[in-house]
């Protein structure tokens, strides 16, 4: 149909995620698929009215016009700022990942074939 576009809607918690296709009228705005899409009836916990929307990764205002094939992301407000969580698990003396017993940064390219010569 002609003056009809379709949208990806998503929306992820830790658990559950959810994708929805809503076919919109051209010149439809972000705030126009989310409330097409029922997001907002499918988790009832969540303040999606205030939460950050973006298209394919960039945040956009509500009122941003969408285009056919674009994806709408709703974002969940985060739990801790990145820095403070990296400041708790240094204070901790907690790391990202420790290296494997064993091995070092040096020969972990060597092991799998991947080491250059010296």
């Amino acid at each position: 149909m002609a003056g009809e576009i379709e949208v990806e809607v998503v929306f992820a918690l830790p658990r559950q995620q959810v994708l929805v296709t809503v076919s919109l009228q051209a010149g439809s705005t972000v705030a126009d698929a989310i409330a097409a899409s029922g997001m907002a009836q499918r988790f009832p916990g969540q303040d999606l009215a205030a939460a950050t929307a973006g298209v394919w990764g960039r945040p956009v205002a509500r009122d941003c016009r969408l285009r056919a094939g674009d994806r709408v992301e709703i974002y969940r407000p985060l739990v801790i700022e990145p820095r403070e969580a990296r400041r708790r698990r240094a204070e901790a003396g907690k790391t990202m990942a420790a290296p494997r017993a064993g091995r070092d940064a040096r020969d972990s390219g060597r092991a799998s074939g991947r080491g250059g010569s010296r």
